[in-house]
């Protein structure tokens, strides 16, 4: 156990007995964590609802907040509709369109081109999105719409295998 003490004012005029934060180690089904391997092969949108709502099923928790994180800085995540792949296709089109790669005379502004003409691009791509999604729990189940999964949104034209860390805090 670890113990912190807060500098600043006493409780009740004591010297140096101030409020004391104690770190306690949590059960590990309080606050679940699950990382998720996603190969992608180039740009798009890959889906993993399946997969999280599995970690929350099995997890039982009767309500809460799942976090979704991408421990990398060239993707990024989105809930987005599932129903009509042409949805994921025309958003990876205007993505495209609205950052092209780096070889584009419109992005000659950029510097840092070391890493390929679609480095500095995907990471333009990934601040323009998001890195992390917070999904409400209820029941045991995630409380997306009828329509909405959950994607990871590739921005790099090479293969990679990303990370996604599920927590759930419940």
């Amino acid at each position: 156990m670890r113990r912190w003490r807060i500098s600043g004012p006493h409780i009740d005029g004591q010297r140096g007995g101030g409020l004391a934060l104690v770190a306690r180690a949590r059960d590990k089904q309080a606050m679940p964590l699950h990382r998720i391997a996603i190969p992608t092969t180039g740009p798009g949108l890959y889906e993993f609802t399946a997969e999280v709502d599995n970690f929350v099923r099995k997890v039982n928790a009767a309500e809460g907040v799942l976090t979704a994180y991408v421990r990398h800085t060239s993707c990024s995540l989105v809930i987005q509709e599932n129903a009509d792949s042409d949805v994921q296709r025309d958003l990876a089109e205007f993505f495209r369109r609205l950052v092209p790669d780096a070889d584009d005379p419109s992005m000659s502004w950029l510097w840092h081109t070391t890493e390929g003409p679609d480095d500095m691009p995907a990471h333009i791509k990934a601040a323009l999105t998001q890195t992390s999604l917070g999904i409400p729990v209820e029941d045991g189940r995630l409380l997306l719409g009828t329509w909405q999964g959950i994607y990871l949104f590739e921005h790099r034209h090479r293969p990679h295998r990303r990370e996604v860390v599920l927590h759930l805090a419940a």
